[in-house]
């Protein structure tokens, strides 16, 4: 985890911790990235839940519940799949809020999307508000699983920041 990570993520964690919510994940291209850094802090048993890394199309059907239809008609790499795959890590994680990342980090891309499409999403089950942003551009599979996992860490920074703001002081 590289020290950006690593600063964004203890933020994360004290947030968490004040807030007292939880969070998990649901992976694809990152491969797990997203939950070792959310899990690195100590303490991190009061806040992570836990999370679901599924690669294959059946395990997010079997794991987060994104419908087959869905997975044929707007393929893995879409923002309609990561919205689902935010909605089920929430449900079946009994999570507060979730991350869930689908993309094609690299060397090849898909029928769908480009190398280096990668969605990455972040949702609160409380206001059923669900914030995706969609990543592009090749920097190599390693650069691209890493600014993905960048990005879903700060997002989540941002979402808790907006949901729970500090008073003024």
């Amino acid at each position: 985890m590289n020290i950006q990570a690593k600063v964004i993520s203890r933020e994360i964690s004290e947030y968490l911790w004040r807030v007292e919510q939880t969070v998990s994940t649901a992976e694809s291209c990152t491969a797990g990235l997203v939950a070792a850094s959310l899990a690195a802090l100590p303490g991190a048993s009061n806040y992570f839940r836990g999370g679901v890394v599924c690669y294959v199309d059946a395990l997010k059907q079997q794991l987060l519940d994104v419908p087959e239809e869905v997975l044929a008609e707007k393929g893995a790499v879409s923002e309609d799949v990561v919205r689902l795959m935010v909605q089920g890590a929430l449900k079946n994680l009994h999570s507060d809020y979730a991350i869930a990342v689908t993309g094609f980090a690299g060397p090849g891309g898909g029928p769908e999307a480009a190398v280096g499409t990668i969605y990455v999403a972040v949702g609160r089950a409380a206001d059923d508000d669900i914030v995706v942003r969609e990543l592009t551009g090749d920097d190599g599979r390693e650069e691209n699983v890493a600014r993905a996992t960048l990005t879903a860490l700060q997002m989540l920074l941002e979402k808790l920041k907006n949901d729970f703001p500090l008073p003024e002081e």
